[in-house]
């Protein structure tokens, strides 16, 4: 099969770095938003509240939020139809990246070959081929690079691992984790198909028409994301991981299905089960019923901690109604990821979620979605006698 030159660079990491300006501590960061909808309002929110930096540069295939992110920054950014302006810009010393998942590989690599420091959304691999030449990508370039796993810089979270790494719940043989939302109760203006352009949008994916449905929930069709498994399993799998110092499953099992949104290719409704060394993980969820959101639980011999975006409560084990230790947050943990983020870009030391988290946490889900897809359980690493080891893909070709 013939390889052309940027295939061939990507998926060896020698990509030509340009150079970027030093910056010192007091700095103001000049950043380009690659893919202005929902998540990125809160990124770009999350940055104003960290401090330091100035939004420089808007980019998105959609006319309407080129329009609003250029009035967020008072009109002084400039708006870009084509990322790669952005990247060429030598004003802008590093972009955030929170465009669909297909898109994250092919630009966080031009990004890192134009010299910009990175923060991208997860999951940063879209699908399991895309780890190795994103991590060497990032270790060729010497640039920094923030995966965008919140949880990692999120205080309460950082206490609950701490708690967990010194062994106060004892052996931990069990972990659940749950994911609960109601797409029914977010309603979405429709886009108007003259003021955006489908084909960009599409890039590397399989040329089709535009539909609403795809345009909005794109996380929900295999070839732009991945369903639960990967936007929302994603961030708790990260913290099992961190906390069990596991970087992936031996062993995965999944069943789902579409019960109610028949339009969608990802299942709305998914239970899956993960063997680690030691202990076993299993993840629920629907996106038909938003009670009790989401959370972990590890259960150990000697307590259990509840753990979600709120807070935490340890409860010792045989005491039911009393934690004996607690922690509540006050504020979004993006903030503090994204403070970090900056803190990195001015002293160049290792991010909170270096690009291997992001890789592991990312794999996990599409190991997950590829034991859903095969209707088997699926052991890890895959080896040559399992039926399609050769590719290992969790999206169809």
């Amino acid at each position: 099969m013939k390889t052309n030159r940027r295939a061939f660079l990507m998926a060896s990491g020698l990509t030509a770095v340009a150079a970027a300006r030093a910056i010192g501590a007091n700095d103001v960061i000049r950043i380009g938003a690659i893919g202005c909808g929902g998540r990125m309002r809160t990124l770009v929110g999350s940055a104003d509240k960290a401090g330091g930096s100035q939004l420089v540069a808007v980019c998105d295939v959609y006319e309407p939020r080129r329009e609003e992110f250029l009035e967020r920054s008072g009109n002084e950014a400039t708006t870009h139809l084509e990322y790669k302006e952005v990247l060429a810009k030598p004003d802008v010393d590093a972009v955030i990246i929170a465009v669909p998942d297909h898109w994250h590989l092919h630009i966080a690599c031009d990004a890192l070959a134009a010299g910009k420091d990175v923060y991208l959304e997860k999951p940063i691999t879209h699908t399991l081929e895309e780890a190795e030449p994103l991590i060497r990508a990032v270790r060729s370039s010497k640039r920094v690079f923030q995966s965008g796993m919140q949880q990692r810089s999120w205080v309460h979270f950082q206490s609950a691992v701490d708690l967990i790494q010194g062994g106060s719940l004892g052996r931990i043989t069990q972990v659940r984790t749950y994911w609960y939302q109601n797409y029914n109760a977010w309603l979405k203006k429709p886009a108007d198909p003259a003021l955006l352009d489908w084909k960009r949008w599409l890039g590397p994916a399989p040329d089709q028409p535009f539909t609403q449905e795809k345009f909005g929930n794109w996380r929900w069709f295999w070839n732009f994301g991945g369903g639960a498994m990967t936007d929302l399993f994603t961030h708790w799998i990260d913290i099992v991981q961190w906390a069990m110092k596991t970087p992936e499953p031996s062993v995965a099992q999944t069943m789902g299905d579409r019960y109610y949104f028949e339009q969608w290719d990802c299942p709305d409704t998914i239970q899956a089960a993960f063997r680690y060394p030691g202990f076993e993980v299993g993840y629920e969820g629907t996106m038909v019923s938003s009670i009790d959101d989401g959370g972990l639980e590890f259960r150990g011999t000697e307590a259990t901690i509840k753990l979600n975006r709120g807070g935490f409560q340890v409860y010792r084990e045989g005491v039911r109604d009393n934690p004996i230790a607690s922690e509540r947050s006050f504020e979004d943990g993006t903030i503090d990821h994204m403070r970090n983020f900056f803190d990195c870009v001015r002293n160049r030391k290792e991010p909170n979620a270096p690009v291997e988290a992001g890789v592991a946490a990312a794999r996990s889900g599409h190991i997950g979605n590829l034991a859903l897809r095969r209707g088997e359980k699926v052991t890890w690493p895959l080896n040559s006698e399992q039926p399609g080891s050769g590719h290992r893909s969790a999206t169809p070709a």
